[in-house]
């Protein structure tokens, strides 16, 4: 996305400015957070209540299938 402004100080027409991409900092703050949900999802699945969710879900797919 192309932004516009005038340039007052200098008297100048239009000024563009390139706003596309990410900067350094938002890129910093997205990867502490992808970071720290895989952290937690990790921690769902590896303990116990991960154990039985996942029990859960395979019998319960069983059972709409009819096997289970």
């Amino acid at each position: 996305m192309t932004a516009q402004r005038h340039d007052h100080q200098t008297g100048r027409g239009p000024v563009t400015r390139d706003d596309s991409g990410i900067t350094t900092a938002e890129y910093a703050v997205g990867t502490a957070a992808g970071a720290g949900l895989a952290g937690v999802l990790y921690q769902l699945v590896t303990g116990g209540f991960g154990d039985q969710m996942l029990r859960q879900m395979f019998n319960h797919v069983l059972g709409m299938l009819g096997i289970g």
